[in-house]
This record gives structure tokens, C-alpha cells and sequence, in this order.
């Protein structure tokens, strides 16, 4: 990273720079046939972040590094036939061992994930898989984290709560000081008519109860009241995380997506993108991330995976 990005992306930056003295992560960096795929790769293994084993088709690889002279001749590689060839190969790694994490190359988020998610992939925990964006945002003065906005299309109540631990896990791995989630809905108040409210409401009392646990969890929370005190404040909200959220659990698919996209195109946010609830972590990288961007996911999963390997 630049000076100027590390002083744009403090949070990110400060998640690269807390993995220094941690092992590099072996990586199966799946079908990685663009400039800016193959960049990060090489971008990641030089900040000693990754160890990556890159798996796709050789020769095209070698011409692909050639073409933008790039060096790739100290990483491994796996054969592949095709982006389809190339997903199997990456679980499979995974599967056996063999490497530690996943990463995104070039091929498809479905074609990518459908490996990872299919029943019969032996990459499943007793958890529910889910993704997560780490955002750093100029104008909010601590990450973020959204889930889901990429794996669960219409989450039930059992998902949500699996994808509600999921990221306070990854907010823990984090070291977030204290993790305050908010349960989003289009309003704060429970009604009958909003679905939303009536499951953030089910999620507060499972937390009450310890079925969510290591975080203050409360909703059902308006986007406004969950990130503004002077909007909770203004709306008569007392809640020790209303105005103070750090991660923010939204309604469905559809939602935290276009939430994360607008906080990307028209607030300048940077969003690390990672996939939880598997036996190894899985960065998620959207085709148009940057190579910083991509260098924060990579450093989210080493710290996820070193958080992991302390408290299992």
C-alpha cells in the first residue's frame, strides 16, 4: 500500500500491519487469470501475508505473468482445466489440508462458492456459511462490519443466528474493543407487518438467553439509529448500541448488498470481503476490488485464522 492509501484506510491498513510475525497463510488462490488477481497474489506474498499456491490453467498463467511482467516463478501451481476444474481443485486442497485458506481469483463468486457450499463439500461446520464485509469508511471512526450481503439470499431466524455469530467471531478475531451488533430494519420498532423487526426482536432475546453470545446485541434498528446517536438520540432510542454499531446485521441478501455498494460508490468506503462458517477462511474478493482492498481480506483471514487455531 501507498502512504496515501494507509492514510485513507487506517482500519485496513491497520489489519496488514497486525499480522506481521504471524505465519504466512497457505493460500490456494483459485483461477487468478487477470492483471489485478495475479497482482495481489504477489502483492500478498511480499507483504508475508500469504504463501499462495495458485491453481489454473499453466500456460496461460505464464503468459498472463509474462504479458504484464509480472514474477510468478516462485509459487506453486495446480493444474487446472477451466474456472470449474479450478473451484473443485481449491476445495479440494482445502479439503485435504493442503492449504489453509481460499481467495478468489478471476472466475465467478457462484462458481467460486458452490464448491465451498455444496453439502457433500466437507468444508461445512456446524455453522451456517455466511459472508461478511470489513468496511473502512472515512466518515465513520471505526470498522464495520455488514452481514450478509453474498451468500444467504433470505436467511431464517436459525441462519440469522449463525450469521450473527459468525461475525462477531470475526469482530472478536478483529480485536474489536467491544462488539455492539445491530439487527437492521427499516424501522425500531417491532411490527407485525415487517418481518425484519419481528426476527431482530427473536435475535435480542436468543442473545439474552446465550444463544448469542461475546457481543451486545439489539434491534430491530433503522440503518439511522444504528450508526447516528444524534438520530437515536432525536428518536428517544436508549440502547448501548444505538448510534455506536460495529456490526450491522442486515435483513436479507438484497439489503446488505446494496447497502455495501452504496457505501462503496458513493461514500468512498473500502470493503474487504470474507466467507465464515467454513473450516478455512475464504476471501472473497469482488473482481472490481482493488489490489489494497484485496490485501485487506488477505489480512483478515490471517488474523481469522490465527484466532481460530488460539481458541479451538
Amino acid at each position: 500500500m501507498t502512504a496515501s492509501s494507509a492514510l485513507q484506510r487506517p482500519h485496513h491498513e491497520d489489519f496488514v500491519a497486525r499480522c506481521r510475525g504471524l505465519q504466512p497463510l497457505r493460500t490456494a488462490i483459485v483461477y487468478p487469470h487477470d492483471r489485478v488477481a495475479l497482482e495481489s497474489a504477489i502483492a500478498a506474498a511480499g507483504a508475508g501475508l500469504l504463501e499462495p499456491v495458485l491453481v489454473g490453467e499453466r500456460g496461460e498463467l505464464a503468459a498472463l505473468a509474462r504479458a504484464e511482467r509480472l514474477d510468478i516463478s516462485r509459487f506453486e501451481i495446480v493444474e487446472a482445466r477451466d474456472s470449474l476444474d479450478a473451484a473443485a481443485q481449491g476445495a479440494a486442497l482445502a479439503r485435504a489440508g493442503t492449504v489453509g485458506a481460499l481467495m478468489k481469483g478471476s472466475l465467478h463468486s457462484d462458481e467460486f462458492l458452490h464448491e465451498i457450499t455444496r453439502p457433500d463439500s466437507q468444508l461445512h461446520t456446524r455453522r451456517r456459511i455466511s459472508h461478511a464485509y470489513v468496511v473502512d469508511l472515512a466518515s465513520y471512526p471505526q470498522p464495520l462490519i455488514i452481514t450478509d450481503a453474498a451468500v444467504n439470499v433470505d436467511p431464517a431466524l436459525d441462519a440469522k443466528r449463525d450469521i450473527a455469530q459468525n461475525a462477531i467471531d470475526l469482530a472478536h478475531a478483529l480485536a474489536f474493543a467491544e462488539i455492539r451488533l445491530a439487527v437492521l430494519s427499516a424501522i425500531e420498532t417491532v411490527n407485525p407487518e415487517v418481518p425484519s423487526t419481528i426476527a431482530a426482536a427473536a435475535l435480542c432475546k436468543m442473545s439474552d438467553r446465550g444463544q448469542i453470545r461475546g457481543a451486545v446485541v439489539d434491534g430491530p434498528l433503522a440503518l439511522d439509529d444504528a450508526i447516528s446517536a444524534a438520530a437515536a438520540q432525536e428518536k428517544g432510542i436508549a440502547s448501548p448500541v444505538a448510534g455506536r454499531a460495529n456490526v450491522l446485521l442486515v435483513p436479507d441478501f438484497e439489503s446488505g448488498n446494496m447497502l455495501a455498494k452504496a457505501l462503496i460508490l458513493l461514500a468512498d468506503a473500502a470493503a474487504a470481503g470474507i466467507v465464515l462458517g467454513a473450516r478455512v477462511p475464504v476471501i472473497l474478493a469482488s473482481r472490481a476490488d482493488s489490489v489494497a482492498t484485496r490485501l485487506a481480506s488477505a489480512a483478515i483471514a490471517v488474523l481469522l485464522h490465527a484466532h481460530q487455531k488460539l481458541t479451538s
